[in-house]
């Protein structure tokens, strides 16, 4: 934890960090969309390490065990492609964290990338001959260690992970009071409370949706976004990254967040608005 908190504090790389953080963000918008997982609810770079991690590690096994050289070798090389997407994917996450977050990540990164350079060398090592099992440990080693540099982002610093949850289970149990519903103009959103977690209430003709206002990427305050249209469907900006939610549902639309603004539940009760966990 020592050597993380002085990541953390490092400074140094931050030079390093803004120039490539400027160079990811001008990527296309559904690039990046499609890389931070938007079309699938879900981050995508956390469910693509699966892939070289898992054959990594089964092809370390097969190199204890006699004769599996070759299924060892073939599974370190598909671990070694499947490496790059899911390198492209973190990175495109990566730039959207704050300063903290990203320093910790650039190191992760150079972890992962000095682990394939190993497993490239020992796939050469094993084409001309070699067996190439120290160079494949090595890396394993480097990329365990990187891991904990990830695990540490996501479960220690908060990074892509859905940050308006906490607030869904601050809420009150019950049908809470949000006032009188005509008080409430149509296809405008209103900012108010519910106990003392801020909601963004959005009335659409008849109908509400109260969405938990602080956005799930990086609590930027929605309140204070731009309303929009996407495909003829209202929505609201995040102020802060961008990332884009449809008023009528908290669907997302586009990232940096990859999974929906949570929405509570409504109804209208002798001209009076209600909302509740669901």
């Amino acid at each position: 934890m020592t050597v993380v908190e002085r990541i953390e504090q490092a400074s140094g790389l931050d030079p390093v960090s803004d120039r490539l953080q400027r160079l990811v963000n001008g990527l296309p918008r559904p690039v990046r969309d499609l890389l931070h997982g938007v079309w699938l609810g879900h981050p995508l770079h956390p469910a693509m390490i699966h892939a070289p991690v898992g054959a990594w590690l089964s092809g370390a096994v097969l190199d204890l065990i006699p004769g599996q050289r070759r299924a060892a070798t073939m599974l370190i090389a598909t671990g070694t492609v499947a490496a790059v997407p899911t390198a492209v994917a973190g990175l495109n996450d990566w730039a959207s964290l704050d300063r903290d977050q990203r320093r910790t990540g650039l190191v992760h990164a150079l972890a992962n990338a000095t682990a394939v350079a190993l497993y490239a060398g020992s796939l050469v090592s094993r084409s001309r001959g070699g067996r190439g099992r120290a160079l494949s440990f090595a890396a394993l080693g480097i990329a365990g260690a990187s891991a904990y540099l990830g695990g540490h982002m996501s479960y220690g610093q908060g990074a892509a992970v859905n940050q308006a949850v906490p607030d869904l289970f601050r809420i009150p149990d019950g049908w809470q009071p949000l006032g009188e519903a005509m008080s409430y103009e149509d296809g405008v959103m209103t900012e108010r409370r519910v106990g003392d977690v801020p909601v963004l209430v959005y009335r659409h003709g008849d109908g509400f949706t109260v969405l938990l206002e602080r956005c799930g990427h990086q609590t930027g305050p929605l309140a204070e976004g731009e309303q929009t249209e996407v495909a003829g469907q209202p929505c609201v900006v995040c102020p802060w990254h961008g990332s884009t939610f449809r008023l009528a549902d908290g669907g997302v639309v586009h990232g940096p967040a990859a999974t929906d603004q949570p929405a509570l539940l409504t109804r209208v009760v002798d001209g009076h608005l209600q909302a509740c966990r669901p």
